[in-house]
């Protein structure tokens, strides 16, 4: 079995407090540049719950009863203190690659047809994709016991839920915290490319050759219109 869980978060959120509420009028808090949560934190709180649940699964079975309850607790605890590691690391391709690949979970299992190379009445062919080589694609051929083996391990049980949905994207009022959140942005882009805009050296006008350009006024954003289009070069 390879159980794992794939994870798309934002980038930051709305403004909210200690009970996760969001304020009356809320703001956009978004994440330091780079970060996205801490790598050991996580690796604690993984292994916290899952010998949490490990322990609480040995207590169900029978031969738990059986088991030395001293040793058991003994051996928890030595694990525990051991530092377990999560590798977490931004996506190189991108989030575009990453949607696109996650895509293909949600509406398809394991593998596509174009995969299958042949199928006779005892083996698979397919092809697959080596990273250790760079991505190179080779084919694999396995016995028709063990690729339906194989297969059946993606099949998730009866009344799963393959995907859900929470935070900005939970179904509750979901279209009018996203669409808030679009407003904000657009705020805080312009914030932005102000900051840029004063930090920088002044610049002779263009027109005259004589005065320094400065930006005098900020119209709102039109849907559709770049940033950069709204805080441009004003010579008058």
């Amino acid at each position: 079995m390879h159980p794992h869980v794939h994870v798309l978060a934002t980038g930051g959120g709305l403004s909210c407090n200690r009970r996760g509420e969001v304020d009356d009028d809320p703001c956009w808090r978004g994440c330091r540049q780079g970060f996205f949560l801490p790598a050991r934190v996580l690796s604690r709180l993984f292994r916290g719950k899952f010998l949490a649940g490990l322990r609480q699964a040995l207590q169900r079975e029978p031969l738990a009863e059986a088991a030395d309850g001293a040793a058991l607790s003994s051996w928890l605890a030595e694990v525990y203190g051991q530092e377990w590691v999560v590798y977490s690391q931004p996506p190189a391709a991108g989030a575009e690659v990453v949607l696109k690949y996650l895509a293909r979970y949600v509406h398809r299992v394991a593998i596509s047809n174009s995969r299958l190379r042949s199928v006779t009445a005892e083996t698979v062919t397919f092809a697959y994709k080596d990273y250790r080589q760079g991505g190179r694609e080779k084919e694999l051929t396995l016995s028709g016991e063990e690729f339906t083996r194989r297969f059946v391990q993606h099949v998730l049980p009866r009344g799963f839920v393959r995907v859900r949905h929470s935070g900005l994207l939970a179904n509750r009022v979901r279209a009018e915290k996203l669409a808030l959140c679009r407003r904000l942005l657009r705020v805080e882009a312009l914030t932005v490319a102000v900051a840029v805009l004063a930090e920088s050296s002044p610049r002779c006008c263009v027109v005259c050759g004589e005065g320094w350009m400065e930006v005098v006024r900020l119209l709102p954003r039109a849907e559709g219109t770049c940033v950069e289009a709204l805080v441009g070069e004003d010579s008058s």
